[in-house]
């Protein structure tokens, strides 16, 4: 139960001590089987030690990140009051208690203190931070954040894999956790639940050029953000204190042996039958109490307690459970719908009509706020090229199933077809990221292939079916069997088959040779993995684990079945457990609305439609390790991405979720609809995988 407001209990009788004494402060801070290793000056810890485990890093330090500074400690704060805006670090009092029990007070403001407490009961660290309002008048605080610089940043994969962790966060008002998972997927946890007061959202600091696409940032919890974005979560409160009264947030630190101890541990005051639903389909929650403060969404409740959710509109709904906890849900359109809704606003706002020649053929992102199409401006993460591929790849795969006019979108693909030969293509088949730019990229290279056999497919011409395989030979010509580009596996079998249904069984041969050979190389590398585009991230993962897959398919040898059972945790890490639509089991991607956005905003994407490679990647492991979890995972993954899509057909290509990003405003989707358009396209494929 919240309760952030109340006359300020007295401090114990403890000793004072100066901050900058050394002596008076211990090295550690032991709490279960781990410790807390602490800064000398504050008191606070500088970093956490799984003693299982001591190579694991759950902070970020100066030592790994050049970047991290003296603000960003744990434990350290900012406030925005009526009094004015402060930070605080250094305490002016530093109290240690005969027990271990250690008090920071900081003065931030005038009549303003900020009294942290630390310590250990049992196997938990517990921390409190009050904030006091020490003067004779009132006191409005719309700001107020903790620093938790979790270490969840990549190097090498190896690195992070063996040093690093996700940090998955829920910021539900009273019911607020944070989980500091090895980025391994294997050996405990440091989890942090949220026990007295409320964390209400979120914010990155420290996410520019400087830190760039390799680090998450530093991570703040935050009371209020009311200051700076009061929208954001569902609504940002004002505290308003009275002379003597105080506000706290206290929370408790453990260690756990799994992802499941975790949940359990933060007692949970509502169950799910599910976070996302098609319109018209209920979402059923067990908890003491369900509402919405939005009128369009209806909830009842039924004869044995449970509460059914429902809305008629597709969007995102905050939902608030029990006394001051509160979440998020989807109502979406079903697949189809939604499907024929994007093709339909591709075709009018995402074609480059206005260039000349081969290039009006090109779709392009727009800014949805003024229909107006994006140019590219040197940047290529706006070519019509690249990632833009979905869109023809959608009209494609729409046009196969029903869901468009064949006769409409035929004249646009073959257009496209045309365009993709003479701009995205070099003479030997070397895909370009755009018509603008001449750069190779091998990840564009499985896209274009099967774009090639999808026309084979439609129409049967040869000569589509050879530009297809042509592509991939020339991929892996490039290097492309040590590049882990998204669908190359997939794509290759496609492919293959196809050349062997038209008397080419040597050329399939050839390239499943290739393939296989791929496979056993990155056995071999363990977890050596080549970077790409970014150091590490869940879409190098996801296609390692589908060439695994594949590799066993077409063997049935017992290594690759083992070599996915090793890997299938370091895709499923990615994402956390949190019970909300937009993130449980949703991959963390925290740097695409800056690359792919018009808003520029680095910082969490939730949800990123490369979260869906983690979908389509459980829906293809072997028999042995497929299972109901692992299916329930993917639905939620497929249904969380429909939150990416409005009503009319329009998109965003990202929502960046913190309430602020290095103090700008976020929690918000970016008006440009980009790339987003995999999720529908990989969606479709699955159903067509499953029957």
């Amino acid at each position: 139960m919240e309760k952030p407001y109340g006359k300020v209990p007295p401090l114990p009788p403890v000793d004072v001590r100066i901050p900058d004494d050394p002596v008076q402060i211990p090295d550690v801070l032991a709490f279960g089987s781990g410790h807390a290793v602490l800064d000398p000056a504050t008191g606070a810890p500088v970093q956490f030690v799984d003693e299982q485990d001591r190579a694991r890093r759950f902070l970020l330090d100066t030592d790994v990140t050049v970047w991290h500074s003296v603000e960003h400690q744990w434990g350290s704060g900012h406030l925005v009051t009526d009094r004015g805006g402060a930070r605080w670090h250094t305490p002016a009092e530093l109290r240690v208690a005969a027990d271990g029990v250690m008090e920071a007070v900081h003065t931030p403001l005038p009549g303003v203190r900020v009294e942290v407490r630390r310590s250990v009961q049992g196997d938990l660290l517990r921390e409190r931070y009050t904030v006091v309002n020490s003067a004779q008048e009132p006191l409005t605080i719309t700001g107020l954040g903790v620093q938790t610089p979790f270490a969840d940043l990549y190097d090498t994969a190896e690195t992070s894999l063996d040093q690093a962790v996700h940090a998955h966060l829920f910021t539900g008002g009273t019911w607020a956790w944070a989980l500091a998972q090895p980025m391994s997927g294997d050996g405990r946890c440091l989890g942090l639940i949220v026990r007295e007061g409320a964390v209400r959202a979120y914010s990155v600091e420290s996410r520019n050029l400087r830190s760039n696409s390799h680090v998450r940032g530093h991570l703040v919890l935050l009371v209020t953000d009311q200051a700076r974005n009061p929208q954001a979560f569902g609504g940002q409160p004002v505290l308003r204190l009275g002379p003597g009264e105080s506000a706290t947030v206290a929370w408790e630190l453990g260690w756990y042996a799994s992802v499941e101890d975790f949940t359990t541990a933060t007692t949970p005051p509502a169950v799910f039958s599910s976070y996302a639903a098609e319109v018209g389909e209920p979402i059923v929650v067990e908890a003491s109490s369900v509402s919405s403060p939005d009128s369009g969404v209806k909830v009842e409740r039924e004869a044995d307690g449970r509460y059914r959710v429902q809305a008629s509109r597709h969007g995102s709904y905050p939902l608030d459970i029990g006394d001051g906890a509160r979440t998020e849900v989807l109502f979406h359109l079903p697949l189809q719908e939604m499907v024929r809704r994007r093709v339909a606003y591709i075709t009018q706002y995402q074609r480059a009509r206005e260039r000349p020649g081969l290039l009006a053929h090109a779709f392009v992102p727009v800014d949805t706020r003024t229909g107006l199409t994006q140019s590219t401006n040197g940047w290529p993460d706006w070519t019509d090229g690249a990632e833009r591929i979905a869109m023809p790849l959608l009209l494609q795969a729409a046009a196969a199933r029903g869901l468009a006019d064949p006769d409409e979108m035929d004249p646009l693909l073959d257009g496209w077809s045309r365009f993709a030969c003479r701009h995205l293509l070099d003479e030997s088949n070397a895909p370009r990221r755009g018509s603008q730019d001449d750069h190779v990229r091998l990840y564009d290279t499985p896209w274009l292939a099967q774009f090639f056999h999808d026309r084979y497919r439609a129409h049967g011409r040869s000569e589509d079916l050879d530009r297809a395989a042509r592509i991939i030979e020339r991929s892996f010509e490039l290097g492309g069997a040590m590049h882990l580009s998204i669908h190359l596996s997939p794509t290759t079998l496609a492919i293959c088959g196809s050349l062997d249904a038209t008397g080419q069984s040597d050329r399939a041969q050839a390239l499943r040779v290739q393939l296989v050979d791929s496979a056993r190389q990155f056995v071999r590398m363990g977890k050596q993995l080549p970077a790409h585009e970014v150091n590490y991230e869940q879409s190098i993962v996801a296609p390692l684990v589908d060439l695994l897959c594949d590799a066993h398919t077409l063997t049935g040898d017992p290594v690759f079945h083992d070599a996915i059972a090793e890997r299938l945790p370091w895709l499923l890490a990615f994402g956390g457990p949190q019970p909300h639509a937009r993130l449980h089991g949703v991959a963390i991607r925290h740097w695409d609305g800056f690359w792919f956005g018009a808003d520029r905003l680095w910082g969490d994407v939730f949800p990123h439609y490369w979260s869906t490679l983690t979908a389509a990647t459980l829906l293809r492991l072997p028999d042995t390790l497929r299972t109901a979890h692992t299916d329930r995972l993917a639905e939620a993954i497929l249904r969380a991405n429909m939150a990416n899509y409005r009503e009319d057909g329009s998109a965003t290509c990202a929502f960046v979720m913190p309430s602020t990003v290095d103090g700008r405003a976020a929690h918000t989707a970016d008006p440009l609809a980009n790339d987003q358009d995999w999720h529908l396209l990989l969606w479709l494929q699955a159903q067509e995988q499953a029957e």
